[in-house]
């Protein structure tokens, strides 16, 4: 059916205007105040240097800067045997900070041949 009165008008509803005007204005925002960094060539994972402990672990074998051994009564050479016959699990390393790397690098082969694989290396907070 044809009607010819006043056209009718659908009701206005509210405008979204305003709303995509503020999320225009919060993605400018964020845009401008975000810092685009290249990402990293390799994925390296840092080491972390936890505070000393107070208490020295147990199981501890100690490396002056000379290089001379210790672990509990042993001294040198002695230490590989008495830690051959401990219990098997993780060992504390504290390792004077003079100590050349070559020195314990050296040290890490003989431990490896005892069945020493699980080591923590005692370092201190900056």
């Amino acid at each position: 059916m044809i009607s010819f009165g006043p056209p009718t008008r659908r009701p206005r509803g509210e405008t979204i205007v305003p709303m995509i005007n503020v999320v225009f204005l919060l993605l400018i925002f964020f845009l401008m105040t975000a810092q685009i960094a290249p990402p990293d060539p390799l994925e390296v994972t840092p080491p972390s240097a936890p505070a000393t402990p107070a208490d020295p672990a147990p199981d501890t074998l100690y490396i002056d800067a000379s290089g001379a051994l210790a672990y509990e009564t042993h001294q040198n050479d002695a230490v590989f045997a008495a830690l051959a016959l401990r219990e098997p699990g993780p060992l504390t390393l504290r390792a004077d900070a003079a100590l050349p790397a070559g020195d314990l690098a050296r040290i890490l082969p003989r431990l490896a041949a005892i069945g020493i694989t699980e080591i923590a290396l005692v370092t201190e907070a900056p």
